[in-house]
């Protein structure tokens, strides 16, 4: 499952153990293409950790809190702090293969 990530939930979102936002917007062509590969890795990983979505029009100053000045970018978040980030678009195995490193770190 992947929860729509704004202003009021973010911090309670993000406290789990292990989180992932996409940050995006609509009219980004490479964020539709990440969309999917997002989707399909949220299927698979979702027992696992959280996956979100943050629109970065909505809210331009929390994107730069966590450096996002390019998008998409994916934000992982460790018991509420931001602790990496990517940007760009990624082949679904190498994502995988990130996600799963991971949640490695954290068992």
């Amino acid at each position: 499952m992947i929860t729509k990530v704004t202003r009021d939930n973010l911090n309670e979102f993000v406290s789990a153990p292990l989180t992932i936002i996409d940050f995006w917007a609509p009219w980004c062509g490479p964020c539709k293409i990440m969309d999917r590969i997002i989707k399909d890795l949220a299927a698979e990983y979702g027992d696992q950790l959280q996956f979100g979505k943050f629109n970065v029009d909505d809210n331009q100053d929390i994107a730069e809190r966590y450096k996002v000045f390019s998008i998409p970018s994916l934000v992982v978040f460790k018991d509420g702090k931001g602790v990496e980030k990517v940007s760009g678009i990624f082949p679904e195995p190498k994502l995988a293969e990130f996600i799963e490193q991971k949640i490695a770190e954290i068992s």
